[in-house]
């Protein structure tokens, strides 16, 4: 094959879609499409898929690619959403349907994880990793207690990207691995994310339910005839381990030094910031593996776009009124809106927080409101971001110096607005450099791909990154630093009353 004309494909598997996206040699996009799909809910709290849902929709995505570019597809790199789990047969065959990281069913066996992770430690003895009821480790405890049979029959507990490749390899052994960044999201292994042995056996978990791991960049299988012929691909060509993806997106986005940070900003927010070595371990932040073998801290927060789109609801507008009322108003100094619809992660590992509008008057308009939501939103952002500034004044366990968080990358389809974003600037006191990736974690995955398949390595990666616009400049608010002090303040006051009752 002429190398002009190699091309790689990138699957980013999502909650709600699946994105493909194919690029050549220089990491140009050539085409890319997109699925939708819904999850369901058969009980309240409960997040579910059939895993199946996920092979058609690669199916249906690759046929909105040209077949000429899929012909020349060399090598498949995965990027997937992280935590949640596939029980499946030796054959990979799932069992049941997916369980996904917003599922809620397993918040009242947490207590489990207490003996391994002090919640109330202090900097002096922090905890390793946030744990949440929707990851893999929860998932299972629940499946063991309440599915006896299902547990019994399960050979292979898989992150759901490996599931993916299980089914593009048609169930090849060498495809039954995991990868260190998705496998230290489990709350079942080390911050490297070798598996904790001993928290496994401890909870009664089955050791043989987790894959090997082996490098996100590694060759894990190929593609199957039969796959192949499903998706318009040639045959036999390299699968990557793939990765999480959070870090296949960092790396689609260019992110490679030491203090290297990208706000994201979806239905949820994720701040991360790379790292060489190992982050310190701070209460209310993740640490955790990259996709190109080295590490990020994390600070995610639930209620982003959740919580705008709540309000706007709310307020009865649509998203052109809501962002021109809200931005056509003059900002209130007394009213705030506390975003915690959902719970929060980052800072405040709170899942019983919960918002509203505080402080409102009979003048108050809509865009008032509206105005105040976006404000919320925004300092629940730098609550997070000000943990990620906190463990930076620390060296990491190489005892390399963090650099300040002064640049943030910005990718997500929430943040498009100019007003919006020059919010954001002037709240988390950062620039923001807008990426020009429309599908970073897909391009991520592509790269994977190509090491895998020994056209690039990792060390040539750098000189890919995609261009990057500055589209806002932090400017100096004394009134917006104070609303933002009013807003942890009222936060740490009215916590207390959703407490659950002990």
């Amino acid at each position: 094959m002429n190398a002009s004309q190699t091309r790689f494909l990138g699957i980013d598997l999502g909650t709600g879609s699946l994105k493909v996206a194919i690029v050549d040699e220089s990491l140009a996009e050539c085409a890319a499409a997109s699925v939708a799909y819904s999850l369901e809910t058969p009980q309240p709290g409960w997040a579910e898929i059939d895993a199946e849902r996920w092979w058609n929709a690669l199916v249906r995505a690759c046929e909105c690619l040209p077949a000429s570019e899929r012909a020349l597809v060399r090598a498949i790199g995965l990027s997937g959403q992280m935590h949640g789990v596939v029980p499946t047969d030796a054959a990979g065959h799932a069992l049941r349907r997916a369980m996904l990281w917003p599922d809620t069913r397993a918040h009242a066996l947490l207590d489990a994880w207490s003996d391994s992770e002090d919640s109330e430690a202090g900097e002096a003895n922090p905890p390793s990793n946030p744990v949440a009821p929707g990851m893999a480790g929860p998932l299972l405890y629940w499946l063991t207690l309440h599915e006896r049979a299902t547990a019994d029959a399960t050979r292979w507990a898989l992150q759901p990207k490996d599931w993916l490749r299980v089914r593009l390899a048609g169930a090849a052994s060498e495809a039954f691995v995991a990868d260190p960044s998705d496998a230290c999201a489990t709350a079942l292994a080390a911050p490297d994310g070798s598996w904790d042995v001993a928290l496994i056996e401890r909870l009664g978990l089955p050791a043989r339910w987790f894959a090997p791991l082996a490098p996100s960049s590694a060759a894990s299988g190929t593609l199957c005839p039969e796959a192949a012929r499903a998706l318009g691909l040639p045959a036999g060509i390299v699968l990557a381990t793939g990765a999480g993806d959070t870090p296949c997106a960092a790396l689609g986005s260019g992110l490679h030094e030491d203090g290297d940070a990208l706000l994201t900003t979806g239905t949820g927010g994720q701040i991360i910031v790379m790292s060489s070595g190992e982050p310190p371990a701070r209460r209310g932040l993740h640490r955790y593996r990259s996709a190109s073998g080295g590490w990020y801290a994390m600070a995610a927060m639930q209620n982003v776009g959740v919580a705008l789109e709540a309000a706007r609801g709310w307020l009865s507008c649509d998203w052109t009124e809501a962002y021109e009322e809200a931005f056509a108003a003059p900002p209130s100094q007394t009213l705030a809106f506390l975003p915690y619809l959902s719970g929060e992660r980052s800072p405040w590992l709170d899942p019983a927080a919960r918002g509203g509008w505080l402080g409102a008057g009979l003048g108050d308009t809509r865009g008032v409101l509206m105005r105040a939501a976006f404000e919320g939103v925004a300092f629940a952002l730098r609550a997070g971001l000000d943990a990620l500034r906190g463990a930076a004044g620390a060296a990491d366990a190489g005892g390399a110096p963090h650099a300040p968080i002064a640049v943030l990358k910005l990718a997500g389809g929430g943040s498009v607005d100019a007003r919006w974003r020059q919010l954001l600037a002037d709240v988390l006191g950062a620039q923001l450099d807008a990426i020009d990736c429309p599908n970073a974690a897909a391009r991520g995955a592509a790269l994977l791909g190509g090491i895998a398949c020994g056209h690039w390595r990792m060390d040539e990666l750098a000189a890919f990154a995609p261009a990057a616009t500055r589209v806002a400049q932090p400017r100096t608010d004394a009134a917006l630093a104070q609303r933002y002090a009013r807003f942890i303040d009222l936060y740490g006051r009215v916590r207390t009353w959703f407490a659950p009752a002990s």
